[in-house]
């Protein structure tokens, strides 16, 4: 399927002729979501974002889709159940993209550590059997100090008890949401990027009738009509509804910035992704991940008050975390100069939530004695001593305490509201609960033009949909990646390359290999192929779209880049027919994109 800039032209003449079913506003995960859903139920759809798709937060997370493990610190168990459940969904719709990858949680005896050697191991046999692995090879693991050091050589050894081995999955967040849109452009959804909502549009009632659009490109304006308009552009989401100047206004979000810095696997190494205590008792957790040979760390957690649109990593970010890296690797003695890439990104909280809790739980304090209760309550259940009724009892005493004493944690917490004009809004939430966030919404999407406009759709079973790359059987991802890795063999790409394409592409990986006879010099044949499809099949309009959230080369791969770089340019130049007034500004665009995710600007002031 094609989905290139002759598709988006069609696509600004289609929303500019016909009143759609839905407006969706903000192309991140959130928003995909909600196109994929509404397009393969028949909705006219019409999806427009700002920048790229994903650009804005949905590409700047931790990479991972979390199981929440985290949530057990305060045994939410209904929160846990619900996170890996849709997980599971996720990895079933999008099986190239979320891959098994065991977090190791090293436990040290130390005030304020989050789990004990105990409860450590009750709450991953809890987490096992929400997540339906146990007697699977994910089942979770006890390890000793030695195991633990054995696994990670460098990491700090004093007061080190062991640790626990659980079940997690990477993700490759950009690719979820580019494969997300593509599926939804495949069944019929107008999907426009770098389009601009500056005003909207109201009936004679006053009554949302659609919104005025920039088109970043071209700087036209015109409008897009539509029965029903829905925002979803997380840390935006008060932007956007500011334009309605609804009488009472009053701020929903509390963004919050997270910031990973990336370093050279030799610089530090670990076997695995690991989950710790940040060690200076503020109740925070640290990743540390392995990626393309390289290991990136974090995140930072601050409210953030500054550009939406341009979050960046500041010197107090990287002191932080380099200070609890080099305390818990301490010969690693990672310094600035070692950071090869980062990023930064907002997260859409919603203020009324209360104080964040990233790293899991909320803003209540359980008591040690209500812990330790459910510690046991637990471990009886576990043990078939205790039934399920002795753990819920427990559960909500505990909870009952906790409400009592904080709000509810802010990262569970989506909302679907409409305003008294019409606009629905879906904020918060996690890049995890995408699906189910937009089931929720669709529905009610549907429930409106149902009541309002007469208009009957079914509703498509999202759980079982696959997006665009997804088009296999979920249960045998390896032995797919490996046939189309000898596809791409056979093609005559290396093992590496094919395998590399393969794991990108999934089910599209074919269609990838259809372009292995473009020649563009400096790149190679799976470069070359992997750079037209991305520009005929995924609106790839700019240099950083390709290097940075197409492909992870800014990122993980940056070592490519001064091989790279020039030759996509020229090719992109030739595709678009830049001149070269164009062909500069987007060459010093990347080259500013490249400078600070490799904070020169930092490192020249240090």
């Amino acid at each position: 399927m094609s989905f290139s800039i002759k598709d988006r032209q069609k696509s600004i003449e289609e929303v500019k002729k016909q009143e759609m079913d839905v407006l969706i506003i903000g192309g991140g995960i959130t928003g995909a979501g909600v196109a994929v859903q509404t397009a393969a139920s028949g909705m006219t759809t019409a999806l427009i974002e700002m920048q790229d798709f994903s650009e804005g937060t949905s590409s700047r997370s931790t990479k991972l889709v979390h199981g929440g493990i985290r949530y057990l610190k305060n045994f939410d168990v209904e929160v846990v159940s619900d996170t890996v459940k849709e997980r599971a969904t996720v990895q079933k719709i999008a099986p190239h993209i979320p891959k098994p990858d065991p977090m190791l949680l090293p436990i040290y005896d130390e005030p304020g550590s989050t789990f004990s050697m105990f409860s450590v191991k009750v709450a991953m046999d809890l987490y096992d059997q929400l997540a339906g692995v146990t007697n699977t090879s994910f089942a979770n693991k006890v390890l000793s100090k030695e195991e633990v050091i054995e696994r990670v050589p460098k990491i700090n050894t004093d007061k080190l008890l062991g640790g626990g081995l659980y079940l997690d999955f990477r993700n490759n967040d950009a690719r979820l949401v580019i494969e997300n849109v593509k599926q939804a452009a495949a069944d019929g959804a107008n999907a426009l990027s770098k389009t601009k909502v500056i005003g909207f549009t109201y009936h004679d009632n006053g009554q949302l009738s659609g919104v005025k659009v920039e088109d970043q490109l071209t700087k036209e304006i015109y409008d897009i009509h539509a029965k029903v308009v829905i925002n979803t552009t997380g840390p935006w989401v008060d932007t956007i509804r500011e334009l309605g100047k609804e009488e009472g206004f009053k701020p929903m979000m509390r963004p919050t910035k997270g910031v990973h810095l990336i370093v050279d696997q030799s610089v530090l190494s670990v076997s695995q992704p690991t989950y710790f205590d940040t060690g200076r008792h503020d109740g925070r957790m640290v990743f540390v991940i392995p990626r393309e040979n390289k290991t990136y760390f974090g995140t930072t957690d601050t409210d953030y008050t500054g550009d939406l649109t341009h979050p960046r990593v500041t010197n107090e970010d990287v002191d932080y975390l380099l200070e609890i890296i080099n305390h818990q690797f301490p010969n690693a003695n990672v310094s600035i100069d070692d950071i090869e890439g980062s990023w930064a990104g907002l997260r859409p909280l919603i203020s009324e939530n209360g104080g964040s809790d990233y790293n899991g739980g909320n803003s209540g304090v359980m008591s040690e004695a209500s812990f330790n209760q459910i510690i046991d309550t637990v471990s009886g259940y576990l043990n078939q001593e205790k039934t399920k009724e002795d753990v819920e009892k427990s559960l909500k005493l505990a909870e009952s305490s906790l409400s009592e004493k904080g709000n509810s944690a802010i990262s569970r917490g989506s909302s679907l509201e409409v305003d008294n004009k019409g606009l629905v809004t879906l904020a918060g939430g996690k890049i995890t609960d995408y699906r189910l966030m937009a089931e929720g919404a669709v529905a009610l999407i549907s429930k409106i033009l149902k009541e309002k406009y007469d208009k009957h759709f079914d509703l498509v079973d999202s759980s079982n949909y696959p997006v665009s790359g997804g088009h296999f059987d979920h249960t045998k991802v390896d032995e797919k990646i490996s046939e189309l890795t000898e596809l791409g063999q056979e093609k005559g790409l290396s093992k590496e390359e094919a395998e590399f394409l393969a794991n990108l592409y999934g089910s599209n990986t074919e269609s990838v290999l259809t372009y292995l006879n473009e020649d563009i010099p400096g790149l190679s044949q799976s470069e070359a192929a992997s750079l037209m499809y991305a520009l005929n099949n995924e609106m790839t309009l700019t240099p950083v779209d390709y290097l940075l959230r197409r492909t992870n080369y800014l990122l993980f791969i940056s070592d490519q880049l001064d091989r790279i770089k020039e030759p996509i340019i020229k090719k992109m130049a030739e595709y678009y027919g830049w001149n070269n007034e164009q062909t500069t500004s987007y060459r010093l665009e990347l080259e500013n994109a490249i400078n600070e995710s490799q904070l020169m600007n930092l490192k020249k002031e240090n």
